[in-house]
């Protein structure tokens, strides 16, 4: 590398070493000197870079720097959310097990658990939630929640016996046993067309039976009578992996409903079968937030739904929605020749729950929280 001086030599400075000590003060102005010249050019070159920023229209700057700290704000934002990323079905099956999915369905392992946390903790522990989700997001539209939150042992212990929802109630919705088909038309309607779709593939899990007495992925469940089976594919808001795999049209289906709930413990999806000669107990469902809804896959005669002591049939190819807050029941008291009753069954948004309130209980009611 080569130094080229900006200006001509100056010997007189460079001639100053060598001059003896007793004229020390001259070498001392001479430095001044060379140093005032040094700096004359470091103030030149900042003065033409404050004229070139005047010279910049003022607006364009403001603009710009409004957007650099627009974009430090968001990463800063992002970088404290915990991500949840989309995964495949094949990823969600490597884990299975070691969340406790077995045979195709969840076994609750946790104490923590809210759905199964019926002591006097679980009002403290929504709050708690309610809380973190309120200072990550926001209080705006949450009033409703924290008002049944913090009133939610009196809610529950109050509730006529028609409606009495066993884990959480949110306050001032509409109650109505059966809601018509318009409360959810957009998901009523993607139902009933893939109609036969999600029948083709029940039919096919269903020819395991002639094998063996309970196939793999299949659930009885505790009835005084006859036999009730579900296939889930969503399980107290868990994808069960190697249900879906096995269903994949009927699980791409659920992501074109828009009113699914999939990221909490009160959703569920899942194939419904009553054998002839099973009741299902009156009982009530964990939550009002939710409506479930039925769609008819094979309905033989004797069939019958009772909710809120309103009786109701299934019809094939329709949806049936209802309120499971409220105290309800099923029947199938047809022949052995008559076969099962089968639905298709997914629970949906209640209609008057806002969007605001569903994301909140998105991140209270996550399951494992």
């Amino acid at each position: 590398m080569v130094w080229a001086p900006l200006g001509p030599p100056r010997t007189d400075c460079l001639n100053l070493l060598h001059t003896p000590s007793k004229d020390s003060p001259n070498m001392s102005l001479e430095w001044l000197v060379a140093w005032s010249w040094s700096l004359d050019g470091l103030r030149d070159c900042i003065a033409t870079g404050i004229q070139s920023v005047r010279d910049c229209d003022t607006t364009a700057v403001i603009t710009v720097a409004c957007l650099l700290v627009l974009f430090v704000w968001y990463c800063y934002h992002v970088g404290r959310e915990q991500p949840r990323p989309y995964v495949s079905v094949n990823s969600l099956m490597q884990a299975a097990d070691a969340n406790g999915l077995q045979n195709g369905y969840l076994y609750c392992q946790s104490p923590e658990c809210v759905r199964c946390t019926h002591h006097e903790g679980l009002n403290q522990k929504l709050y708690h939630n309610l809380q973190e989700y309120a200072k990550r997001y926001s209080w705006s539209g949450m009033g409703r929640i924290h008002k049944g939150i913090r009133e939610q042992g009196r809610y529950l212990n109050s509730r006529p016996s028609i409606q009495k929802p066993e884990v959480f109630f949110l306050p001032d919705l509409p109650t109505t046993p059966y809601f018509s088909r318009d409360a959810q038309k957009h998901d009523v309607e993607v139902l009933e067309r893939n109609f036969q779709t999600i029948l083709c593939e029940f039919e096919t899990l269903y020819k395991a039976f002639s094998n063996c007495s309970l196939p793999q992925g299949w659930k009885m469940n505790s009835t005084p009578s006859g036999e009730w089976f579900t296939f889930y594919l969503v399980n107290q808001g868990v994808c069960v992996p190697r249900n879906c795999r096995k269903c994949p049209r009927t699980y791409r289906l659920l992501g074109s409903l828009r009113t699914c709930i999939g990221n909490n413990v009160f959703g569920n999806a899942c194939i419904s079968v009553l054998s002839p000669g099973t009741v299902i107990t009156e009982h009530y469902g964990p939550t009002n937030i939710r409506i479930r809804c039925h769609l008819g896959l094979k309905t033989p005669n004797g069939c019958e739904l009772v909710v809120g002591g309103e009786p109701q049939c299934w019809a094939e190819g329709r949806c049936l929605l209802f309120d499971d807050s409220f105290l309800h029941a099923a029947f199938h008291e047809g022949s052995a020749e008559d076969g099962p009753r089968v639905v298709f069954m997914v629970d949906l948004w209640h209609p008057n729950v806002a969007a605001a309130e569903r994301q909140a209980l998105d991140f209270i009611f996550a399951p494992g929280r």
